[in-house]
């Protein structure tokens, strides 16, 4: 199963880094990732896989949301399929 986490906040030294290394705790794979800045706001959306991961995409949501107050950032996260439905025309 794959998962879409999406990153928004002010820029600063480290957001990838410290995502990354929570995703690699829980050995999620990063499959996909782009990233830009906007108006200095770091942008970033990854399709992890969670095939072989500690826990489950809630359970990814749960530790993701407490990093995310920690990092002053917004961080979603949602399974694919139900992105992928969100977004089609």
């Amino acid at each position: 199963m794959n998962a879409i986490i999406t990153v928004v906040g002010k820029d600063k030294v480290g957001i990838i880094a410290k995502v990354s290394a929570i995703l690699a705790e829980h050995d999620v794979n990063i499959a996909d990732i782009t990233q830009t800045i906007l108006s200095g706001n770091f942008v970033m959306m990854m399709m992890v896989s969670m095939e072989g991961a500690k826990l489950s995409v809630d359970g990814l949501r749960t530790v993701l949301n407490e990093a995310s107050s920690k990092m002053n950032v917004e961080i979603n996260v949602m399974a694919e399929k139900v992105f992928s439905s969100m977004n089609r025309i």
